[in-house]
C-alpha cells in the first residue's frame, strides 16, 4: 500500500505543469469555491469527530482544536485568494546576470519535489498543507491524527475536486487514510521516494521524525516560548503583552510559556498582569517560582500555583502561564537556552540597549521586541501564507511561506561556448 501512495505521488509530482502554471491559481480559487460549497458536509464530519473525541475523555481545551467553525472557513478562502498572488511574486522570472562576456545565470524556481506533513489536532492544517504545497507543485501527503480523520476524508475529497477542475492530477494530495505508526514508521525512512518532512507538531513527534527517520526535516516545532520582562519595561505594557500572548490561543505554537522577570519589578508585573485580568474579563493560572509571594485579591477565574523544576520546557497547553524571577537579562538568556524550544522569544523593556543585548543574543525563530509573541505569523508580518513556523536552522526558518516550498535549478544560457580556457577549479 505505501509502495502504490508513495508512486503515485511521484507519478503525479512528475506530470504536473511547471511552476508558476496557470492551473496552480485555477487550483486555489477553485478549491476556495469548493470549500464554501461542501463546508456544512465538512462541519457534519468535524461533528462526528468531536463527539468521539469527547467521549474518549480528551482534555477540553484538545477537542476545542478539533472543532471547525465558520471563522476558519472565511479564513481558509481569504487564505485560497490570497495565494495566487504570492504565488506570482515567488515564481516570477529571473531576469538574470551576465557570465563574463559569454553567457547568461538565471536561477529558475523548481517544486521540492513530494512532501510528507505530519501534524497534530488541527484540521485547518489539512487545507493549508494542501493549498500551498501543491500550489508550488508539489506533491504532498497529509497524515493527521486519528482524532480528525472523518473530518480529514471529508477536506480531502473537495481538495481532490478542486485539483482535477484545475487541471492538475488528483494525487498531488493524498490525505492518508491508515493512522497507523507502522505506516508512519515506513514512511519517514523512504527517503528514496519522499524529498522533504514536515512534522509539524510537539517535541516527541519532532524526536521521533529525527530518530526514526532518514528524510531531511523541515520542523515546526513546539513553542516552549518566554517573554523577558526587563526592570524599565512599563507593568501595563508588559501585563497587555503577557496576556495578548496566551490568551487568545493558549495552546497554539506561539503562545507564551515562562515570563521571565526582573526580581525587583516581578511585584509591580504580577500586580498589572492581575489588574489586565479583571478588566478583560478572562481567567488565568499564573504559576509563580517559590521565590514570589503569592499575590492578594484574584480576580474572578484567576488562581495562583507553585511553580516547579518539571514546568520549565514544557508547554501549558492552557491559560497557564509559569513566572520566574531573573536577576537580570544573562540569567533570563541562560534560562532560554536551557528551556527554550527555538520558537518564538521576546523582551520588554524601556531600555533600548538591553533590548537589543537580548534580541541579539537570544537564539530563536523570531524575537519579538516589546510586542506580542503571537506576531510571529507569516500574514501579520507581511510574509504571506504560512504553512508552518519552522525551528530548524537550514532552508527555512520562522513562518514557512509559499516562497519556501521552492528549490531552484541555475540555467545557463551558453550560447556554444566550451569550457576550455575559462577560469576555474579543476574538473
Amino acid at each position: 500500500m505505501v509502495d502504490d501512495i508513495l508512486h503515485a505521488a511521484r507519478e503525479a509530482f512528475d506530470t504536473a505543469p511547471p511552476a508558476g502554471d496557470e492551473a496552480y491559481a485555477r487550483y486555489c480559487h477553485r478549491l476556495a469555491d469548493d470549500l464554501g460549497e461542501h463546508w456544512p458536509g465538512v462541519l457534519a464530519a468535524n461533528a462526528e469527530d468531536l463527539d468521539e473525541a469527547a467521549a474518549r475523555g480528551l482534555p477540553p481545551v484538545l477537542v476545542e482544536r478539533l472543532r471547525l467553525t465558520g471563522e476558519h472557513l472565511a479564513e481558509l478562502v481569504r487564505m485560497a485568494r490570497a495565494v495566487p498572488a504570492e504565488l506570482r511574486a515567488a515564481t516570477a522570472p529571473d531576469p538574470g546576470v551576465p557570465i563574463a562576456d559569454w553567457g547568461v545565470l538565471r536561477r529558475v524556481r523548481k517544486p521540492l519535489g513530494v512532501a510528507l506533513m505530519i501534524y497534530e489536532a488541527r484540521p485547518t492544517v489539512t487545507v493549508e498543507g494542501a493549498l500551498l504545497f501543491a500550489a508550488a507543485g508539489n506533491a504532498v501527503l497529509l497524515r493527521g491524527g486519528k482524532e480528525i480523520a472523518r473530518t480529514n476524508a471529508a477536506l480531502g475529497a473537495v481538495v481532490r475536486g478542486a485539483l482535477t477542475a484545475a487541471g492538475l492530477p488528483a494525487a498531488l494530495v493524498t490525505v492518508l487514510e491508515d493512522p497507523s505508526r507502522k505506516v508512519l514508521r515506513t514512511l519517514v525512512t523512504r527517503s528514496d521516494a519522499i524529498d522533504v518532512l514536515v512534522p509539524r507538531g510537539g517535541p516527541s513527534l519532532i524526536d521521533f521524525c529525527r530518530s526514526a527517520g532518514s528524510v531531511p526535516l523541515l520542523a515546526s516545532g513546539g513553542g516552549v516560548n518566554h517573554l523577558y520582562v526587563h526592570r524599565t519595561a512599563d507593568p501595563a505594557t508588559a501585563a497587555a503583552i503577557t496576556l495578548d500572548s496566551k490568551i487568545p490561543a493558549p495552546a497554539g505554537c506561539t503562545s507564551l510559556e515562562v515570563a521571565l522577570v526582573d526580581g525587583e519589578a516581578a511585584e509591580g508585573y504580577l500586580t498589572a498582569v492581575l489588574e489586565q485580568a479583571r478588566r478583560d474579563g478572562v481567567g488565568l493560572t499564573l504559576r509563580l517560582d517559590p521565590a514570589l509571594p503569592e499575590p492578594a485579591d484574584l480576580p474572578p477565574g484567576c488562581r495562583i500555583e507553585r511553580l516547579g523544576e518539571h514546568d520549565l520546557g514544557r508547554e501549558f497547553l492552557d491559560a497557564t502561564i509559569g513566572v520566574v524571577p531573573v536577576a537580570g537579562p544573562r540569567e533570563a538568556l541562560a534560562l532560554v537556552r536551557r528551556h527554550g524550544s527555538g520558537h518564538t522569544e521576546g523582551v520588554v523593556s524601556g531600555d533600548p540597549a538591553v533590548a537589543e543585548w537580548y534580541a541579539r543574543r537570544v537564539d530563536a525563530s523570531a524575537v519579538v521586541v516589546n510586542g506580542s509573541l503571537r506576531l510571529n505569523d507569516g500574514p501579520t508580518l507581511g510574509l504571506g501564507s504560512e504553512i508552518a513556523i519552522s525551528t530548524s536552522r537550514l532552508h527555512a526558518r520562522g513562518p514557512v511561506t509559499i516562497g519556501d516550498l521552492f528549490t531552484h535549478s541555475w540555467l545557463v544560457e551558453a550560447d556554444g561556448r566550451l569550457r576550455g580556457g575559462l577560469p576555474g577549479g579543476g574538473d
